[in-house]
């Protein structure tokens, strides 16, 4: 994939509240919606704080947009198919990636559809597999996988953690991110030593390293102006 150019702001601290509250919204409406079949899940991290909102690669608008894809395609999906699958809806930059199970092709390609046409989708990846729904015995081991991966690429120094959306289905483990290749393989390499973990994906949008700069230039802490 060809490095891309992220609209990349410097952080404002009005724009950071009202997108903290825009995302709080929404992460309200989809605990609320905890019945359907479509799982969503939570930035606890970043909903929490507007720091943690301002140091994600993404612009505060995409990530706003992402958690508005993730909450309507799972309420489109589960509303269409309120019985009978397992499909978990990821967003990140507006590229989606959906997993789970199905029991025909059919649905499938349904599911895909119907998540394609949420408005700001750029991309759909669907990784759902034809088979039974799996048991919450092994949903609960993937959660577990997950959050050792988050763990370990926190305490990797030659990474950023929160430029990366991690999500384990069965074993096999997706990886989403604005990074570069460096971090790509990097990433890929932590993950891949996590007990449990049977494959690791990697469906990266890659920029340069040169941006990578550019970025830790952005994010800098500005110092205030002598008087």
């Amino acid at each position: 994939m060809n490095a891309i150019k992220p609209n990349l702001i410097k952080p404002n601290l009005i724009k950071i509240n009202a997108i903290t509250k825009a995302l709080a919204l929404i992460t309200l409406l989809t605990l609320l919606a905890g019945g359907l079949q479509a799982c969503f899940p939570l930035m606890a991290a970043g909903v929490a704080t507007g720091t943690l909102a301002a140091a994600d690669r993404r612009t505060t608008g995409a990530q706003l947009e992402d958690k508005t894809i993730e909450f309507k395609a799972g309420h489109r999906v589960g509303k269409r198919f309120p019985d009978g699958i397992h499909v978990n809806v990821n967003s990140y930059n507006r590229h989606v990636l959906i997993t789970g199970e199905v029991l025909s092709a059919d649905i499938k390609a349904e599911v895909e559809s119907i998540v394609k046409n949420v408005e700001n989708v750029v991309a759909v990846t669907n990784e759902l597999e034809l088979q039974g729904l799996s048991s919450l015995a092994t949903r609960s081991g993937d959660a577990l996988v997950t959050g050792k991966i988050k763990a370990s690429m926190v305490d990797t120094k030659d990474l950023f953690a929160n430029a990366f959306k991690v999500t384990t289905e069965r074993g096999t483990v997706y990886l989403q991110g604005l990074v570069t290749e460096r971090e790509g393989e990097r990433a890929a390499e932590v993950a891949s030593r996590i007990g449990g973990v049977a494959k690791v994906v990697k469906l990266f949008e890659y920029i340069s390293e040169e941006e990578l700069k550019r970025l830790a230039t952005l994010s800098a802490p500005q110092e205030p102006a002598k008087k």
